[in-house]
């Protein structure tokens, strides 16, 4: 028994000193590999590039075919960069390259890595809302919306609704929905009665905003349902969406003057979270998304979704859950809400 004992030890101390061995001529190697720190230069600055981009998006101009903008409504993809620059730093066996990668990956985990983490809770909630960018092309309006209402949501937000198909969401919805107010491309659908239902002036010659309030069993709730222009990417000029911005603004003013103090904002703002340009609401209202939901939220394309443009925003109430639903004859992707008022 005892010389077994001491054979098992003597077999560890072997393979301590094998792997010693290993370690010793790994470092030996690298001692020996002058251009271990002068190779990859060029990868670390693209590294620090990257991780100043992600810094300063906002002091990036807009002057400029709105590329400011641009950059951040597709900031979080940045973060796709790190892994390859990982990948050329190990084959280039670059030391340079591999310690410059850190600071681009602190700086996305600093921005993003909150969202990684589910802080949706299990059940719970108030008021369940919902809404969807239907499409003005959609071919089955009745099975979106009826896809959209199966979510079990109290209320409701449609954009982009062709007024020759608002009967049919009408149809589609009577059965759930009680109550609704339409006003040009916009509604909104609520279990509970609707009251000061009226239309948002969002500068633009058309209805793509109104504004009601939600009689809640908990008290009453101002509901915003808004459309913001489109923005478009041109080869002569860029990011455009000078239109956008105005309405945006429009938006904020009225939402600051709104004398609710719980209000609610549904709708297609075509932008994210980051786009500076929609400071004007993003600055007085919380995404639920960011406060209560789980992953990135992307909607849109539904195809393949890369950025959250479809917003649901709150101020003076609590968010609990926010969700991306299954996809519907959409471009978007419908996303929903649960909250405590």
């Amino acid at each position: 028994m005892a010389q077994a004992e001491v054979t098992e030890t003597g077999n560890g101390g072997a393979a301590d000193r094998r792997t010693g061995s290993r370690v010793r001529g790994l470092l030996e190697r690298l001692r020996e590999d002058r251009g271990l720190w002068r190779r990859g230069v060029f990868l670390a600055a693209v590294a620090v590039l990257l991780a100043l981009t992600m810094i300063l998006h906002a002091q990036i101009p807009n002057r400029i075919g709105n590329l400011g903008s641009l950059t951040e409504t597709f900031l979080p993809w940045l973060g796709v960069f790190v892994p390859v620059l990982l990948a050329a730093a190990l084959w280039r066996r670059s030391a340079t390259a591999l310690i410059a990668l850190v600071l681009p990956a602190v700086v996305w985990a600093n921005l993003f890595g909150g969202l990684l983490v589910d802080k949706a809770a299990a059940s719970g909630g108030e008021l369940t809302v919902a809404t969807h960018n239907v499409n003005a092309g959609n071919p089955d309006p009745a099975g979106t919306a009826k896809q959209v209402a199966s979510s079990g949501a109290d209320v409701l937000a449609l954009q982009e609704l062709p007024v020759s198909k608002v009967p049919e969401y009408e149809r589609a919805l009577a059965g759930t929905y009680r109550y609704h107010h339409v006003r040009g491309t916009v509604g909104v659908w609520s279990k509970y009665p609707l009251t000061d239902a009226r239309r948002v002036d969002i500068r633009l010659g058309w209805d793509r905003a109104l504004r009601a309030t939600v009689a809640t069993p908990r008290g009453p709730v101002a509901v915003y349902v808004a459309h913001l222009p489109s923005v478009r990417v041109k080869l002569n000029a860029g990011f455009t969406a000078n239109q956008r911005d105005a309405s945006a603004d429009a938006l904020g003013e009225a939402i600051v003057r709104e004398p609710l103090d719980r209000v609610v904002l549904l709708g297609d703002l075509n932008g994210t979270m980051n786009d500076r340009a929609l400071r004007a609401v993003t600055s007085q209202m919380r995404s639920t998304q960011g406060a209560a939901g789980d992953g990135f939220g992307f909607s849109w394309p539904a195809s393949l979704p890369m950025a959250r443009i479809d917003q649901i925003m709150v101020k003076g109430v609590e968010p609990v859950a926010s969700w991306t639903l299954p996809r519907t004859d959409s471009d978007h992707l419908p996303i929903a809400a649960r909250m405590n008022l």
